[in-house]
Formats: C-alpha cells, sequence, structure tokens
C-alpha cells in the first residue's frame, strides 16, 4: 500500500491532501450556519414571550455553536496556506478573483461574525434582550456571508465570468515557462464575476444544505432527551424547532438541487452527463441504480425512468440531452466517483423529505413523542445529513475535472443549454483551453511527492486528535444537558449598553463554549 502512495504523482497527492483538510473543515460550517438560524429563532421566542426555557435553550446551542465555530475558523485557514504551497500556478491564475472574494469574506462575514460572537457567548446577563438578540441575528447572518463569498469563489471556477485572460509580466517582458506564457484571470467587472451564472443557485444549494444539517442537529438531540426521559419540555421544543428547520431545507434542497442541475448541463454538460451516466447523445433516461463502464461506453446493471432525465432538463421526455460521447476521454471527469456521490446526496436527500414530512403530520397529530422508532430515526438522523452535504460537495468538484478552472461551452441555439453544444470537425467539443485551466497544470512545481505525502501523514494525525477532541467536548456538553432555569431577569434600569458592557473586564474565566455569568460585586464591608 505504501509503495503506490509514493508512487503517486504530485497532482494527486495534492488533490488527496486538499480533499482530506476541506471534507474534515466542512462539518462545521454547515453546522454554525443551520444552528445560528436555530439560535435567532430561539433569542426571538424570548423577545416575544420572556418564556425562560427559550434562553436557557438558547444558551445550551451557543455552547454547541460556539464549539464548532472555533474548529470551523481552525481547520479553514489551513486552505488558504495549500493553496500557495501545493497550487502556486492556480494561484496565480485565480488570485485576482480569489483574492477579492476572500478580502470580502473577511471584511463583511468574518469580522462580524467573530465581533458579535463576544456578545452572544458572554453578554446575556450584560447587555438586555433586544442587543442580544441583534448580536444574534448578526452573527447568524456573518455565518451566511461566509457561505457567499466562498461560494462566489468557486462558482466562478465553474462558470467563470467578470474577467479577462491577460500574460504575467515579469521584468517588463511577458514571463514564459516551458515555451509557454504564463496567464492569469484579471476582473474587469467585480459584479459580473460575484453573480456569474451559477452562484446564486449555488448558494441557495449550500445553504438550505446547511439548514438540513443544523435542524438535522437540533433533531438528534431533542429526540435524544426524549429517549433518556431528560429535560422533556426542552427537547420537545427542541425536536419541534429543529423539525420545522429541517423540513424546510430539505423541501427547500429539492427545489435549488432541480436548478443547480439545469445550470450545470447548460455550463458543464460533460459533468451532468457523468452524474447521470448518460454515454450517448439522445433520449434521457434518468439512472436510478446502475455502474458506468468507461470502456465500454455505457451503464452496466442500469435501472433507468425513461426519458425523465429529458423530462427534468427540458419538460420533454424525446428531448435529446448531450452524453459523454460529445467530450474526448481526456476532457471527461472521472465517472466512478461522481455518479455514486451524487446518488448518495440525491438519496439521502428524499429520505430526509420524507422523514421530516412524516416528522410534521405526526407533530400535528400530537403523537410524534409518544413514537420511539421515530425519535431513534431522528438521533442518527445528522449522520445522513451530514453524509449528503459532502456527497454533493464531492460530485461538484470530481465532475468538473479535468479542469479547475471550467472552459467555456458554446451551444448551437446561441443560449447556454439551448440545442446542441458546438463540435469540432471530429464531432468533440474543442476547449479554448486559454480561458481554463488543467488541474494537472495547477500545482506547484517546486513541491514533491514526498513533501506532499509527509504533509498528509501530518495533517491525518493532527486532524484525527482535533476529531477526537471535538467529539468528546461535544458529547460531554449534549450529556450535560441545558442548564437549570434561569435565575429571574434583571430589571431594564441595571441592564448596561452595549459599549459599557464592551468596556467591562471580564470577571470570569474565557472559554468560548460556556456561558459565563459576571462575578459578584465585592462586599462593602470586605477590607
Amino acid at each position: 500500500m505504501i509503495g503506490p502512495l509514493f508512487a503517486a504523482d504530485v497532482v494527486m497527492l495534492s488533490r488527496v491532501q486538499f480533499a482530506l483538510t476541506i471534507m474534515f473543515h466542512y462539518l462545521f460550517p454547515p453546522l454554525t450556519i443551520g444552528l445560528g438560524v436555530v439560535l435567532v429563532w430561539l433569542g426571538f421566542g424570548f423577545v416575544r414571550t420572556g418564556d425562560p426555557l427559550y434562553r436557557q435553550a438558547q444558551k445550551f446551542w451557543t455552547k454547541i455553536f460556539a464549539l464548532n465555530f472555533a474548529l470551523g475558523v481552525s481547520t479553514g485557514i489551513v486552505m488558504e496556506f495549500e493553496f500557495g504551497t501545493n497550487w502556486a500556478v492556480y494561484s496565480e491564475f485565480v488570485g485576482d478573483v480569489f483574492g477579492s472574494a476572500l478580502a470580502a469574506e473577511g471584511v463583511f462575514a468574518f469580522f462580524l461574525e467573530s465581533g458579535f460572537l463576544a456578545v452572544l457567548v458572554f453578554g446575556w446577563n450584560r447587555v438586555g434582550p433586544r442587543v442580544h438578540f441583534l448580536s444574534t441575528c448578526l452573527v447568524s447572518l456573518g455565518s451566511m456571508f461566509s457561505a457567499v463569498w466562498i461560494v462566489v469563489a468557486n462558482s466562478w471556477q465553474q462558470t467563470p465570468a467578470g474577467h479577462h485572460i491577460v500574460p504575467v509580466f515579469r521584468r517588463g517582458q511577458p514571463w514564459v515557462i516551458d515555451g509557454a506564457p504564463v496567464l492569469r484571470a484579471e476582473i474587469v467587472d467585480f459584479w459580473a464575476m460575484v453573480f456569474n451564472p451559477s452562484s446564486m443557485v449555488r448558494l441557495a444549494h449550500v445553504l438550505t444544505g446547511s439548514f438540513i444539517v443544523g435542524g438535522a442537529l437540533v433533531c438528534s438531540v431533542g429526540a435524544f432527551y426524549l429517549l433518556r426521559g431528560r429535560h422533556a419540555e426542552f427537547a420537545r421544543r427542541s425536536l419541534t424547532g429543529g423539525l420545522v428547520v429541517l423540513t424546510i431545507g430539505s423541501l427547500a434542497a429539492l427545489a435549488t438541487g432541480h436548478l443547480s442541475a439545469e445550470y450545470v448541463y447548460a455550463y458543464q454538460p460533460a459533468k451532468l452527463a457523468a452524474f447521470e451516466g448518460h454515454f450517448e447523445t439522445g433520449r434521457g433516461d434518468m439512472t436510478l441504480v446502475g455502474w458506468p463502464d468507461p470502456a465500454a461506453n455505457t451503464t452496466r446493471y442500469a435501472v433507468a425512468v425513461p426519458g425523465m432525465y429529458g423530462v427534468l432538463l427540458k419538460g420533454d421526455p424525446n428531448a435529446t440531452v448531450v452524453g459523454l460521447d460529445r467530450f474526448r476521454p481526456e476532457d471527461r471527469p472521472p465517472l466512478a466517483v461522481p455518479f455514486v456521490s451524487y446518488r448518495v446526496m440525491v438519496g439521502v436527500g428524499s429520505y430526509l423529505i420524507a422523514l421530516s414530512l412524516a416528522g410534521c403530520y405526526f407533530r400535528w397529530r400530537g403523537t410524534l413523542f409518544e413514537k420511539r422508532w421515530m425519535l431513534r430515526l431522528f438521533v442518527v438522523t445528522i449522520l445522513p445529513a451530514l453524509a449528503a452535504n459532502h456527497a454533493g460537495w464531492v460530485a461538484a468538484e470530481v465532475g468538473r475535472q479535468p479542469w479547475i478552472v471550467h472552459p467555456p461551452v458554446t451551444w448551437t441555439g446561441g443560449a447556454p443549454g439551448e440545442g446542441d453544444v458546438v463540435t469540432g470537425p471530429d464531432g468533440k467539443v474543442t476547449y479554448d483551453e486559454k480561458q481554463s485551466l488543467r488541474t494537472t497544470a495547477a500545482v506547484s512545481r517546486a513541491v514533491t511527492a514526498g513533501q506532499v505525502l509527509a504533509s498528509i501523514v501530518g495533517f491525518g494525525a493532527v486532524y484525527t486528535l482535533l476529531g477526537v477532541i471535538w467529539l468528546w467536548v461535544l458529547h460531554h456538553k449534549i450529556q450535560e444537558g441545558p442548564d437549570l432555569p434561569d435565575a429571574p431577569e434583571k430589571p431594564a434600569d441595571e441592564l448596561r449598553g452595549f459599549f459599557d458592557s464592551a468596556a467591562e473586564r471580564p470577571a470570569f474565566a474565557a472559554s468560548m463554549t460556556e456561558a459565563k455569568e459576571p462575578a459578584p460585586a465585592p462586599r462593602e464591608d470586605a477590607p
């Protein structure tokens, strides 16, 4: 096993390294985005009703939110360094685009989220309920803003827009390596880059996936407490609120996923053909299960719905759908990984829709909390929810190969997705590679396979330790449960404003995952 790893090339090892680090990191952003919505709902409930159970629940879920926020920040920084160490050519090509998007994330998202997180975590009795609720909203909004700019940058790789390609100059002369000029993408229209053809649809799909994860976690914990007979009222409200978020997210993901597939067909038809195992251009059958065989250009053991692929894309079961035969073998994505991961995403999504709708029905009937078989399903629902989020990203990124920045595709009907793809004399699509970048050409030339492999081993050890710590702390917080009901709130005239509270020296140990109360004032008769 070790021999083939050492023999692997730098490109594959660098892809494995980035895949492992980003998949571990992506455990946390969906949780913080989804939990942020739950915290807003709980904070609004307390402001509206004054019911201390809402405040109790918000404190509990804030601990879980803060834990995931800390892990998300620490694991996310690593990938920005990987761009420079392992993907230097890619960084040169996309630096103008990614630099602006990541800078916007820092200014508009990270500072907003991290700044008001302190008020959310430590400000329970230091600011009034309305100020605390405002901070909760801003933290939730900041977590979504982070997704906005990351998805914008990634979507630009899928459907580039708002730029032109220019040569890179060194000492006043075009920079040439191995006889080829070094090129880079330069923004000419910032907002066209931001609103590139796929960005908003993909952003909606990412956010709905995050709502699914956040809602699934809340349902999981609520159902766990009900099965154990603990914190009954807290558990019932948590399960109800999580079920609402899960149901909305699941149904919205169905709609945004359908729109996303239409955009993939219009701008990356080879990717969608790989998702469906659609080899020959013609009637589009939707393959439910099977196994793609690229050597034989067929999907073996296929169970398909005739014409349904064409219905979903064009509303016509007899519509002509572009297949992999329109693309040269070197321009096709690998088939097994996107084919399987796409079905995992769709299959789990369908399961979550059925589960959440059934849960809503039983909740409406007033029997949900007594159905222990369904509570057991909700306890483990967080696992398939996370798996579906990861599978969707795996399908999107592996399906983009062999391109790290996808080239434009021209259609005979003029508009993207209309008619057939424009092909060359050989009947295959001819890409303009000056407008794109292949993954094999994007890696750093100074990095060796041994160095990348050593970093994978190192990251694996560190991330395994972080994962164990995360699971241990998460388990401890859940087992510990929510705090006892709060003491009565301070009178309004004793609550200080935001800046007064921020200026006060904290009188407690710094802990991002514990809701702390201020230390008592010293007695007047103290020496």
